[in-house]
């Protein structure tokens, strides 16, 4: 029975803690394993999805921090459990701020909604207030699922459900290890300021980059075929020389970057998955090796001599000689063979001898 007396409500929080202790753990488990089974099913990636069971004295630490005087000033009697709805913390940390709301609406669709705190929506509110951002969802199981028996046993317990980005909860990791923040000189609470107002500025970069980086792959398959200039480079044309640097830019000798390497990739091994980094770290071997290198040129390359790398490729998985031969490994064999003074070292040594006495054995052949 709730009451005025804190000792005793202390010591029957304390008992409730210990006896549900083990069922506290198992639900965490449940609803953990619920939120993956949701977010891979309404393909939401999140980086990170953690659970924890709150201490049980630091539990009556933040009942005695929050309610304990206001309930007694009021004469409302009370039981220490009924004010401490995050005995159950679950935490859904992704990339990205624009993330969070599609996260939470989901979660919106498929519990009960006791109540929301928008900490995003609190601090842009204001004006000169910088700090921690996320949303804070109040939950539990709703009519439907709290009926299921996998979920029946969970169902009286509620929990709060964080999601925020990575670099929220970097900030509000570091954030709670500043003792002192409220009562100390304007210079030093500035400077706490300003370190909150640059992680918020690197989430919004962050969003940025990845929405130019998106822009940048459909900018390269709007460009002009680089066929044109493949053809050109076949016939001894030089690349125009041109005060307006952006209309090279813009045309055949646009130079090689990740997102042109992607696309002309593509061309050549149709229904290949590139992986975004390896793309951008073969891209950068290349213009390293030869730093003037156009688009067209690298499409030259490849359609020289790709024909000739798929019959050496077949040769060299049908004699047992490996069991792979990716299609960046066709790319370095086709700038070797393009360009051998420039792209040597993308082979190694084996390799390179390999391939060079296949071609000698087969030279007839290529002739």
């Amino acid at each position: 029975m709730p009451s005025l007396d804190f000792e005793a409500e202390k010591a029957t929080f304390r008992e409730h803690y210990n006896d549900n202790a083990q069922r506290l753990d198992q639900a965490k488990e449940a609803f953990l394993t619920l939120l993956g089974s949701l977010l891979a099913h309404a393909e939401l990636d999140v980086a990170a999805a953690t659970g924890r069971i709150k201490d049980r004295e630091e539990s009556i630490k933040k009942f005695m921090r929050k309610y304990q005087g206001d309930l007694e000033e009021s004469g409302t009697p009370y039981e220490i459990k009924d004010h401490i709805t995050d005995l159950i913390g679950l935490r859904l940390v992704c990339l990205y701020e624009d993330e969070i709301e599609p996260i939470g609406q989901l979660i919106r669709e498929h519990f009960d909604v006791i109540d929301v705190t928008d900490k995003t929506a609190e601090i842009e509110g204001t004006e000169n207030a910088f700090g921690y951002k996320g949303l804070h969802l109040d939950l539990r199981l709703d009519e439907v699922r709290a009926a299921m028996p996998d979920y029946a046993l969970f169902a009286p317990y509620r929990f709060e459900l964080q999601i925020r980005t990575v670099v929220q909860d970097s900030w509000s990791t570091l954030d709670h290890k500043i003792k002192y923040k409220k009562s100390i000189p304007a210079a030093l609470k500035r400077r706490i300021n300003t370190l909150a107002a640059l992680f918020e500025l690197a989430d919004r970069e962050f969003r940025q980059v990845r929405e130019e980086t998106e822009l940048q792959i459909v900018k390269a398959e709007a460009e002009p075929d680089a066929e044109a200039e493949a053809q050109e480079i076949a016939q001894g044309v030089e690349a125009p020389e041109s005060a307006d640097n952006a209309d090279i830019e813009r045309g055949q000798y646009a130079p090689l970057d990740a997102f042109r390497l992607l696309r002309i990739a593509r061309h050549f091994f149709p229904g290949v998955d590139f992986e975004a980094k390896k793309v951008d770290g073969f891209t950068a071997d290349i213009v390293e090796r030869d730093p003037g290198i156009s688009r067209g040129k690298f499409n030259f390359y490849l359609r020289s001599t790709i024909g000739l790398v798929r019959q050496y490729k077949a040769w060299f998985l049908d004699s047992g000689r490996g069991e792979k031969f990716n299609a960046f490994t066709e790319m370095r064999h086709a700038l070797y063979a393009a360009n051998p003074a420039a792209f040597a070292g993308m082979l190694t040594n084996v390799a390179r001898e390999t391939f060079d006495d296949w071609r000698a054995d087969n030279a007839d052949q290529h002739a």
